[in-house]
């Protein structure tokens, strides 16, 4: 029986994806639920499992493909045996298998050229545009197959001692010999969600009249209390008691109090939003993403701890679903963590605002006449004028300042 390997069906905002690398080869063996590619869309990289087990008996797209909803990728063959002949396992073709090799074959012309088989399109590619030899690569992908990562991998160690010699990359000895003082261009197509971000923010400066304001806040009182009940709380709950509970907490309280601020624009209305999706940006590999905390105002110190953790982890490993992108009625970003001291975040349409976190700093202020050493952050506040007047804005930072510096507001609810 054949099985078609398909493209799950898209959510409105995505139209279409972009094939990545392809974990199995014609000829692989599948199980249930087993990856067979990667999509990546404007939002996530999605997984294209195995909806049977089988043998993958042919693929009808190259990794780098443009693809959409119910485009047929390849077939399964549930009937054929589960190991798969040396000949099947060549790299996918949409027209023909690779024919066999002989086994005997030992020369390293034949070695490159087996790798190079087990390699998919992209990885061919990348092997010819730096001018490398498979049979210099080791592979860790199935089968001896050489994955993107493995090439990639051995550019970087090549480049090491280039590096450490004080020469230039185009130095190394696999790549392409150039004349001293050569000036060169690498024109790489960017990523869907590279792509994505580049529209979204053009997107809120076309659009929204954006403005920000500022505030600095005074951690001490917040760090003391994480320091007093850092071990209790990681022991109760099983995570660490971090600074983004608090800030995530202090936006809540602040959202209540100015609903404008946690509102959107559409069209000639104004909707105000009862429900506090907080977004949480976070770097990963393949750009910035913004996972969704939904009800952030029923969340429990521990359980904004754990879901930020979570989202975290699975951000950085490409495992976020397109739902937890979605939606948010206010965002939080920290540039603190890559040493940021001050900047202007740009909104996320269509929301109104996002709060902007930085580095902590130990600074001389003025506290009760006397000049002493604190922990100090300035915070910012980009928010759409349209919409925040200039007074609700400087109130709703002021309102999270001071929640973080008395952290026994938010219990007494002043």
């Amino acid at each position: 029986m054949q099985v078609e390997i398909k493209v799950p069906v898209l959510p409105e905002s995505v139209t279409e994806g972009t094939l990545g690398d392809w974990h199995k080869q014609v000829g692989d063996s599948v199980a249930v639920e087993e990856n067979i590619v990667d999509l990546e869309t404007d939002k996530v990289v999605l997984e294209i499992v195995a909806s049977s087990a089988g043998v993958i008996e042919s693929i009808a797209f190259d990794s780098g493909a443009t693809v959409k909803t119910d485009d047929v990728l390849g077939i399964i063959n549930t009937e054929a045996g589960a190991a798969a002949s040396p000949e099947a396992s060549a790299a996918p073709e949409p027209a023909a298998q690779t024919p066999a090799t002989t086994p005997a074959v030992e020369s390293a012309a034949a070695e490159s050229a087996t790798g190079e088989s087990k390699a998919s399109p992209a990885v061919r590619k990348l092997l010819a545009e730096h001018n490398l030899d498979a049979a210099d690569i080791e592979a860790s992908g199935k089968k001896g197959a050489i994955t993107k990562a493995d090439v990639e991998r051995h550019l970087q160690q090549q480049a090491a001692p280039a590096a450490a010699a004080g020469l230039p990359e185009q130095a190394t000895p696999s790549a392409p010999t150039l004349p001293q003082g050569a000036r060169n261009d690498r024109r790489v197509p960017m990523s869907r969600l590279r792509a994505r971000i580049a529209e979204r923010l053009k997107q809120a400066q076309n659009t929204a009249a954006m403005l920000t304001t500022f505030n600095e806040v005074n951690l001490k009182p917040m760090m003391d209390t994480r320091a007093q009940y850092r071990d209790a709380f990681e022991k109760a709950h099983g995570v660490k008691l971090g600074m983004m509970s608090f800030f995530t907490s202090a936006a809540v309280e602040a959202l209540k109090r100015f609903p404008a601020v946690n509102a959107s624009i559409d069209g000639d209305d104004i909707v105000y939003h009862d429900y506090f999706d907080i977004g949480i940006a976070v770097s990963s590999d393949r750009g910035l993403v913004v996972p969704i905390l939904r009800d952030a105002d029923q969340m429990s110190y521990a359980e904004i701890e754990q879901a930020i953790a979570d989202m975290g982890a699975r951000a950085r490993d490409g495992k976020l679903g397109i739902d937890e992108l979605t939606g948010g009625t206010f965002s939080i970003t920290n540039g603190g963590i890559f040493g940021s001291m001050l900047s202007t975040p740009i909104l996320n349409p269509p929301q109104s605002a996002i709060l902007g976190m930085h580095a902590i700093q130990q600074r001389p202020v003025v506290v009760d006449g006397d000049i002493v050493i604190r922990p100090m952050m300035y915070l910012a506040l980009t928010y759409d004028h349209r919409i925040v007047d200039g007074k609700e804005a400087v109130q709703f930072l002021l309102t999270i300042k001071n929640v973080l510096e008395d952290p026994a507001r938010l219990l007494l609810g002043v």
